[in-house]
């Protein structure tokens, strides 16, 4: 009984292997009768080429966007920073001349710290009452920020920048000194 189950199983595997092989004669026959197909074989390796140059073409500026716009949002971190603590600096201080020097060294310290010179900042301090240091006065600080592009030769002689960013805080004196 087991040899009649498998005499059949015998029998399709070798129809099977014999269609396979009159399939693949007919697919060499069909290729050799077309003598277009051979001519593609003198283009082997210029997809390569097309792929790399078109790669190259659309990849540099998609790469120098990303990192443009990188380095505006680090500058915008650095400029939030520089505010703030220029603020809280500043309200700390007992004079209004050291008040302002510290403040305006905090913010050459923040940026530097994401990699940007005093050069290319401003710092203005406000105060809504006359003497800024007394009880109760709000100080406002905003830092302005020149953010140059990235990779561009003789760039702080031309002034080109990718932008301008601003940021304000705000703290209030103390009362208790």
């Amino acid at each position: 009984m087991l040899r009649s189950l498998g005499e059949p199983a015998r029998s399709f595997g070798r129809a099977l292997r014999h269609r396979a092989r009159k399939a693949l004669c007919v697919a060499e026959a069909t290729s050799d009768a077309h003598p277009g197909s051979r001519s593609l074989d003198g283009q082997r390796g210029s997809a390569v080429v097309e792929f790399t140059f078109l790669a190259t073409l659309l990849l540099v500026p998609l790469i120098y966007f990303v990192v443009t716009i990188g380095q505006i949002q680090g500058a915008s971190f650095g400029v939030v920073g520089a505010a703030d603590q220029a603020a809280k600096v500043f309200v700390t201080q007992s004079d209004p001349a050291g008040a302002k020097l510290a403040a305006e060294q905090s913010v050459v310290v923040a940026l530097a710290d994401y990699g940007h010179t005093p050069e290319q900042a401003t710092v203005q301090i406000t105060c809504d009452q006359e003497n800024c240091l007394a009880s109760g006065a709000s100080v406002t600080v905003t830092v302005g920020l020149d953010v140059p592009l990235p990779m561009v030769p003789f760039g702080d002689t031309l002034h080109l920048s990718a932008s301008r960013l601003t940021a304000s805080a705000t703290q209030i004196v103390g009362r208790f000194q």
